[in-house]
């Protein structure tokens, strides 16, 4: 018990003698692997409060999602969603790739409610004032088309 003891003060000392409070380089992987992972116990817990239905049309709910993203979402994670804008670049945490397996791991529940409070102590904005349920989840919609559409090349936004 005493070894198991001295073992979890090492660790912590060498963690906070590692950690560095700049913005500038970005997190190692415990800090992204310990973030990443509280982010989904906290989101998936918070999203199990009632979530509206979703549209009905899911064609037409992309569509608008596409226009929402465009206007509300592409200066931070790029136009085709994989984060390379300068304001998403320099955001800490860095605005998240949308296309990645991290992002697309959420459900849609999860990025409903994500999109609809947003996420603080991060760049991400609540839209739940600005927006209504029905054009979030065409926000949601749009964000797992993202995913699916290949990477355009070279595109800088």
């Amino acid at each position: 018990m005493v070894a198991l003891a001295v073992l979890a003060l090492v660790v912590i000392a060498v963690f906070l003698t590692s950690f560095s409070l700049g913005a500038v380089t970005g997190p190692g992987r415990f800090e992204t692997w310990t973030a990443n992972r509280a982010k989904h116990f906290l989101i998936r817990r918070a999203s199990r409060q009632i979530v509206p239905p979703v549209p009905g049309d899911k064609k037409s709910a992309i569509a608008e999602g596409d226009k929402l993203y465009g206007i509300d979402c592409s200066m931070c994670h790029g136009r085709d969603g994989r984060a390379t804008t300068d304001m998403g670049r320099w955001m800490y945490p860095r605005a998240v790739d949308l296309t990645s397996a991290e992002a697309q791991s959420f459900s849609d529940r999860e990025l409903f409610w994500t999109i609809k409070n947003g996420i603080k102590l991060s760049g991400m904005p609540a839209f739940g004032k600005v927006e209504s349920d029905e054009h979030i989840w065409g926000l949601v919609y749009f964000l797992r088309s993202l995913a699916q559409s290949p990477q355009s090349s070279g595109e800088r936004n």
